[in-house]
């Protein structure tokens, strides 16, 4: 697997490790493309580093990412987004990570995981935007949670 250039892993205040620039990065650049490996929902696997991404025809599959954006954390104002397509003739998923603004050097990469209802978590990216969970920002897809996760929920400022 290739390495991310511009990018090192290391002990992350946001949870355990993360991923930090090691160079500017400007807005609209491509911070690296991701590397992983595909399964299917019935697949027995840890999901805890893989993206859910549609295949070529809209079916859920999953990219378990090997490399150092497996190691990327969520935040509710992140300084990334994910982009992906599944590539029909190498039946594999290409993403990559798109800078949101621009990133300085020694910046922690993020995303927003905007993971679904039933899997939300509570958030630790102390940003002042933080939604309290890790959940969609979607009103409908947060009209969804338990009530035990719903008193967790915060308005972004």
């Amino acid at each position: 697997m290739p390495l991310c250039d511009g990018v090192e892993v290391y002990a992350s205040g946001i949870h355990g490790y993360g991923g930090r620039a090691t160079r500017a990065f400007r807005a609209g650049e491509t911070v690296c493309f991701g590397d992983g490996v595909l399964y299917q929902p019935d697949d027995d696997f840890d999901d805890t580093y893989a993206l859910i991404v549609d295949d070529d025809r809209g079916n859920a599959i999953f990219w378990d990412l090997v490399d150092q954006t497996r190691w990327f954390n969520h935040s509710c104002d992140p300084n990334t987004e994910v982009l992906s397509r599944f590539d029909r003739e190498r039946r594999a998923v290409v993403a990559w990570w798109v800078a949101l603004r621009d990133i300085a050097p020694g910046e922690e990469i993020t995303y927003d995981y905007g993971f679904v209802a039933d899997v939300a978590e509570p958030c630790a990216c102390g940003t002042v935007r933080c939604r309290g969970l890790i959940v969609d920002s979607d009103p409908a897809e947060q009209a969804k949670l338990a009530p035990h996760l719903r008193s967790l929920l915060r308005a972004a400022s």
